[in-house]
């Protein structure tokens, strides 16, 4: 009998299908001797949306909410019936005799897995492949080790968990505020709060209101100390900082302490993925999303290093045997990873192993294959040599410094100078230059000689992509594999925008966190539900009690916005109007930039909002002409001479897409496509289309 093998995507089955000697290449599936190798394409179904469960909740009204159905059945996702259909094939074949779940090994994975097999009636033995690298000997040994899919029944319930809580808050909240102010307003429990912490940031930075003080500072043996004092603004002024200088100078300054402490500091313990993305966006201005992507290619396609959305950065005990080899891979990048393999692989940084901190998946390092650098893209080398350098570091020495603190007293008043001597490098790679000085004595007479400085109070700093994920870590808002298409929905929503490195809340987004309950903007409340989320699937909590609670609260959320008498300013409408029926014209921001929509549901006028300059050259100075849409129709335009031509006009251009431009936009398409849809999702493009 053969094993039926399901993998999240394509280039994943493909890999397994070749380790597992699966030559046989099919449309949908691989077959070999022992096994049949399919995949879904990240979600192949979703939750009913409301309008499948009951025909009152096909229109979005007000009367109708809350929606709490008493079960929400699965639904397949567009376009993905005909791999549904390959996959119920092949589980009723009489020479397959169980399934191996292979998806991504985590709660989504576990999902993905489950509703496929759960659609397609799927009533034989089932086991879970659960393998932290995509490597050739990683694969070979998960299969011989494959464990009863039933061991992992709670993360499947705190999956179908999950997904039914943003089902409830999200659908019932987003509809809510949408009937209600009459717009597009998307609101979760996750996305919410996370928005607010941007707003809080920018609140604290508008409040912020600079304070000027004055520093006192002693110059001596070559180096700068200031004097010592409790509150920052005790000198206010420049005549209360000079009326201290000047009793100073009354003083005899001396030496009256000197202390050595030896300092040694641990290398860093390796990268979970949030941490890695605060990193990548504060070193090369990656987005969250783009530093997963990459990190993903890694782990999937060059298959160098392990399980990306990891939350741990400890590694299990078992790992131990595996260091000399993943060492060996890395020597081409890390020259010091030869002394460390004559060394014998000892890991100086013994606390990384911790069975007891390593949940799913252990920290992110690489894999024992080498890499082949010349098919890696620079971004990708990036993110791997960060990866690399991390876990380096756990077979360096610490970092050893000698500091020395010398105390000045003049009477009353103290300055300490400090000094740093690095006896041993250790992990860190560069030590920084040493600055001489001169030796310092007890009781060593000190010249009076003082600078006074202004300085000022700083603003917080907006918050950037790094700096948020710090902060939805820290409150427990949303999973390292969430958080980037956290972020991600939040710029496509309009509720908050990329402005630089930094990110700020829209207009929009300020007034819907005005118009929800103040309990659905508190991470606590999020926090906990993640919590409890992590605990049943660890067979700690009830799923059914958390749904329930989550309905109470849902039933508390929508009420608050039908009761509410607040207001809503809808700042996308603009003063133009509607040349079909005159209604006001609406900016909508789509991926081919700003377009004009016509506020009446019933007219389908739309517009570009702004010229887009094109491919089309000007035939005067050959230019990238600009296509306009005026009273007068489309046309094209040149800014720079203002020549203008008809698209049929000119050299005959054919408004057909040619071969090229087809497969260029296809190509785009496909890269800008989400995998998967969640229900929410899908509400919210019901309601972009109102």
């Amino acid at each position: 009998m053969k094993q039926l093998i399901l993998a999240e995507k394509p280039s994943v089955a493909r890999d397994l299908s070749q380790i597992l000697g699966a030559r046989e290449k099919h449309k949908n599936y691989f077959e070999g001797p022992q096994v049949v190798v399919t995949w879904a394409l990240g979600h192949l179904l979703g939750l009913e949306m409301p309008e499948d469960l009951h025909k009152d909740w096909a229109q979005w009204q007000l009367t109708t909410l809350p929606m709490l159905p008493k079960k929400i059945g699965i639904k397949p996702l567009p376009k993905t019936r005909g791999q549904l259909k390959t996959i119920a094939a092949l589980a009723k074949r009489k020479d397959v005799g169980e399934a191996v779940i292979a998806t991504d090994a985590g709660r989504e994975g576990e999902l993905v897995a489950r509703w496929i097999l759960q659609y397609v009636r799927f009533n034989k033995p089932v086991k879970r492949l659960w393998i932290s690298s995509q490597t050739q000997k990683a694969v070979k040994q998960g299969f011989n080790d494959l464990r009863p899919a039933k061991e992992y029944d709670n993360l499947y319930y705190s999956a179908l968990a999950r997904a039914k809580a943003d089902w409830l808050v999200g659908l019932n909240v987003t509809r809510a505020l949408t009937v209600k102010y009459d717009d597009n307003l998307s609101a979760g429990r996750v996305q919410t709060p996370t928005l607010a912490q941007v707003d809080q940031q920018a609140q604290k930075i508008s409040q912020f209101k600079p304070r000027q003080y004055y520093v006192v500072s002693l110059e001596a043996n070559g180096q700068t100390a200031r004097r010592q004092q409790k509150d920052q603004f005790a000198l206010p002024d420049q005549e209360s900082a000079q009326k201290l200088v000047e009793r100073l100078q009354q003083e005899t300054g001396r030496v009256v302490k000197i202390t050595h402490k030896d300092q040694s500091q641990g290398a860093p313990l390796p990268y979970d993925l949030t941490e890695l993305q605060r990193e990548a966006n504060q070193a090369y201005g990656y987005s969250a999303k783009k530093t997963l992507s990459l990190v993903q290619s890694l782990y999937e396609i060059h298959k160098i290093v392990s399980y990306p959305r990891t939350d741990s950065k400890y590694l299990s005990s078992d790992l131990k045997a595996t260091m000399a080899e993943r060492l060996q891979a890395i020597t081409a990048i890390v020259p010091e990873a030869k002394s460390y393999l004559k060394a014998g692989s000892k890991v100086v940084a013994q606390k990384v192993f911790n069975d007891q901190k390593v949940t799913d998946h252990h920290a992110l390092i690489p894999t024992e294959q080498v890499p082949n650098y010349a098919k890696l893209s620079q971004d990708e080398h990036r993110i791997y040599t960060m990866i690399v350098q991390r876990f380096a570091g756990l077979f360096a020495q610490p970092y050893r410094t000698k500091q020395e603190k010398v105390t000045v007293a003049f009477g009353n008043e103290q300055f300490i100078f400090k000094h740093e001597t690095v006896v041993e490098s250790g992990w860190k790679t560069t030590s920084g230059s040493e600055t001489a000085t001169q030796e310092w004595q007890e009781g060593t007479k000190i010249a009076p000689k003082f600078r006074i400085s202004a300085e000022q109070t700083t603003p917080p700093a907006p918050l950037n992509e790094g700096s948020l994920l710090a902060k939805m870590e820290k409150y427990g808002l949303g999973t390292p594999a969430t958080r980037a298409e956290i972020i991600e929905k939040l710029v496509k929503t309009e509720l908050m925008e990329r402005t630089g490195k930094h990110l700020q809340v829209t207009p929009k987004g300020k007034q819907l966190l005005g118009l929800v309950n103040p309990a659905l903007i508190s991470p606590e409340l999020t926090a906990k539900w993640e919590e409890q989320l992590e605990q049943i699937s660890h067979g700690q909590y009830d799923s059914r009690k958390f749904l329930s609670e989550i309905e109470a609260e849902t039933k508390k959320l929508v009420a608050e916005i039908k009761n509410s008498d607040k207001k809503y300013h809808d700042h996308s409408l603009t003063s133009k109007k509607c040349p079909k029926c005159g209604a006001a014209l609406k900016e909508r921001q789509t991926r081919d930039g700003k377009i004009l929509v016509c506020t009446n549901p019933e007219c389908d006028y739309h517009r570009r909002a702004e010229a887009k300059v094109t491919n089309h050259r000007c035939p005067q100075c050959h230019r990238k002409m600009l296509l306009v849409e005026g009273k007068n129709g489309t046309y094209f335009r040149c800014k720079y001479d203002g020549t203008t031509e008809k698209p049929t006009g000119g050299k005959k251009r054919s408004k057909k897409m040619t071969k090229h431009e087809e497969k260029r936009l296809l190509k785009k398409v496909n890269q800008d496509e989400e995998p998967a849809e969640s229900a929410l999702a899908l509400a919210l493009k019901k309601a972009m289309e109102k």
